[in-house]
């Protein structure tokens, strides 16, 4: 039986967040009839990201209740907003009754979280944002990714790919994943070297991080809980 790894898309996501880990569980559908990837939200309109670039769901999530793996992508003040938006939180709720892996990317971690998915589990998020998860009943835990049973947490952005492609190993198999990496050309060197977290730019995004929680959680009922003066 085929399975099904649905991304969910919402309004406003990091581009990357979603498209890294599509694209590594694409290539895994191209080479093994075992699975099929689907793009979920609420109906098939094109709805913005944090990029230039528009993206439309390949299915709602009506045409998909239970997919086996499913991942929540992330990002700055939209992602806040949809961790209060009550469908997209019935909709992750009823898929993780009977999904085998519950996945998220950066701060989509939060939206699990703001569905009561994370209680008592460790879980990662953007290294911005992991103090909040313990104000969703999470552990936070500074690591490329995190696993606790059936939920499986990225850090930021980019540790999509990273997470994604252990979760093929999961899936099928260390040669299967090493094909894959190898398909998609995944063999980072970044121009500036690896990241020295003790040198993380905490200031800097500090206030990127108190706007975006302003903007997107405004009138909603989260304001009391985490916009504080």
């Amino acid at each position: 039986m085929t399975k099904t790894i649905a991304c969910v898309l919402y309004p406003g996501l990091t581009a990357l967040d979603l498209v890294g880990p599509l694209q590594v569980f694409s290539v895994l559908a191209g080479v093994s009839p075992d699975y099929r990837v689907a793009v979920v939200g609420q109906d098939r309109e094109v709805v913005d990201t944090d990029t230039p670039l528009g993206l439309r769901p390949s299915h709602t999530f009506d045409e998909v209740p239970s997919p086996a793996i499913v991942v929540v992508p992330g990002g700055g003040a939209p992602t806040w907003r949809a961790a209060t938006d009550e469908r997209l939180l019935a909709y992750l709720r009823q898929a993780a009754e009977t999904a085998d892996v519950v996945a998220s990317v950066c701060t989509g971690s939060l939206i699990l979280g703001a569905a009561g998915l994370l209680e008592g589990r460790k879980a990662n998020t953007h290294w911005s944002h992991r103090e909040f998860l313990a104000e969703f009943g999470a552990e936070p835990v500074a690591e490329r990714w995190v696993e606790d049973g059936k939920f499986l947490t990225a850090a930021g952005v980019a540790a999509g790919i990273d997470m994604a492609l252990h979760l093929v190993a999961r899936l099928a198999g260390e040669e299967v994943a090493r094909g894959v990496q190898f398909g998609i050309e995944y063999d980072p060197e970044p121009p500036q070297g690896p990241l020295d977290w003790t040198k993380a730019p905490h200031e800097l995004f500090a206030a990127w991080t108190a706007a975006g929680m302003r903007e997107g959680l405004a009138g909603t009922p989260l304001a009391e809980r985490f916009l504080r003066e």
